[in-house]
């Protein structure tokens, strides 16, 4: 089936007992059973969920990934991933990627006995330099976010299993839509649901998709036995905000080349980063590996003090928090989503104090302009 097809069908037959075309949002908690070891598949919500099955059989379909495991957020995902590995492991990521993971693997799980390099993976040789004996996972960010670095998936899929590694790329900013590091040897997806596979900003998810078997089955146990599961009105949200994302995303991308190329020609700007634009470093890099080039865009205004201006003065790109909605918002990455990050890393990658990233939404694109124009006057 062609990938619209399976957006809105995927996993989601009729309801037997009804015929309704929309999967029902199973509000339970527990199953009653016909007897002492029999019962209907399903035993405790936690463990089986008709709603969120859907949910994970559609998305690992549109990955092309064997299963899914869907969870309450997306870092929760991230964190499940990481159960995969054990002290003493060695973990080799992004150094330009969500802040969240960047603190999750810091203040939490080198707690525990990992550790972590982090490195230009958009830098082959960086990163075959960077493992170790004990290296056991390759964690990347293709387009990274916010400063847009592009990693050779295929090649790092091939450095890390030369290596016994598994490939974990975090595949939120481009979706199974324009993307899919499984079909170029990746062993793990994940992705924040909350962000474009929802796409209206009123849900909280995350998922694993996954190609690799042993790790499925680890995945299945904590998923159960760690409990951070989504509930099922969540993952309806989800399934629903599916079914338009080939329409969403080509809309986002529309939107987001036109600003891209018009923030291009304003002096006053230090630089924008969009893998769309022909003169990105990773642009033709990207152009092989995946279909599109997304919503999500940088620039720099050269100081905090013109970021902040810039981001008071929007009107259409609210100021939030969070990415990949129906609407369009703006952010500074660097007391926002990075804020976890030190100074001299953010700086390092071009995640300075004067950066700002903006969702593109699908609003009009002339009122999405004038804003952005209105809104790059103050400097």
């Amino acid at each position: 089936m062609g990938f619209s097809t399976d957006a809105v069908h995927a996993g989601q037959e009729p309801d037997p007992s009804t015929g309704a075309v929309t999967v029902p949002i199973y509000q339970t908690s527990t199953y009653v059973q016909e007897e002492l070891g029999k019962h209907k598949g399903y035993e405790y919500a936690r463990t089986q969920n008709p709603t969120r099955f859907a949910l994970e059989k559609n998305l690992a379909v549109l990955e092309k990934g064997q299963r899914g495991f869907a969870f309450a957020s997306g870092m929760a995902a991230t964190n499940a991933v990481t159960y995969l590995l054990k002290s003493g492991d060695h973990v080799v990521a992004s150094n330009n990627m969500y802040g969240g993971t960047y603190r999750l693997f810091e203040k939490i799980l080198a707690s525990y006995g990992l550790t972590f390099d982090y490195v230009n993976t958009g830098d082959l040789e960086a990163v075959a330099t960077a493992f170790r004996p004990e290296t056991k996972m390759l964690f990347v960010e293709t387009p990274t976010n916010p400063s847009m670095i592009i990693s050779d998936l295929r090649a790092l899929a091939e450095l890390a299993r030369s290596k016994g590694a598994r490939l974990v790329v975090d595949n939120t900013f481009m979706t199974p839509y324009f993307q899919r590091p499984l079909e170029m040897g990746a062993h793990l997806v994940v992705h924040s649901t909350t962000k474009y596979l929802n796409g209206h900003s009123d849900m909280v998810g995350g998922i694993v998709i996954s190609n690799d078997e042993e790790a499925s089955e680890r995945l299945q146990f904590v998923q159960n036995a760690a409990g951070a599961v989504p509930g099922p009105f969540d993952c309806w949200l989800c399934l629903r905000g599916v079914k338009t994302l080939a329409l969403r995303m080509d809309r986002h991308e529309k939107n987001a080349t036109a600003i891209a190329e018009w923030l291009r020609g304003q002096p006053k700007l230090k630089h924008v980063y969009y893998p769309g634009l022909p003169d990105h470093p990773g642009h033709d890099l990207h152009r092989r590996q995946a279909s599109g080039f997304g919503g999500m865009i940088a620039f720099d205004t050269g100081s905090i003090e013109n970021g902040a201006k810039v981001l008071k003065r929007t009107r259409l790109f609210a100021l939030a928090e969070s990415l990949g909605g129906v609407e369009s918002l703006i952010s500074h990455p660097a007391t926002m989503t990075h804020a976890s990050v030190p100074r001299a890393e953010r700086e390092a990658v071009g995640l300075t104090d004067g950066l700002v990233r903006i969702s593109v939404g699908i609003e009009d694109l002339d009122d999405l302009l004038l804003d952005i124009r209105s809104a790059l006057s103050v400097l």
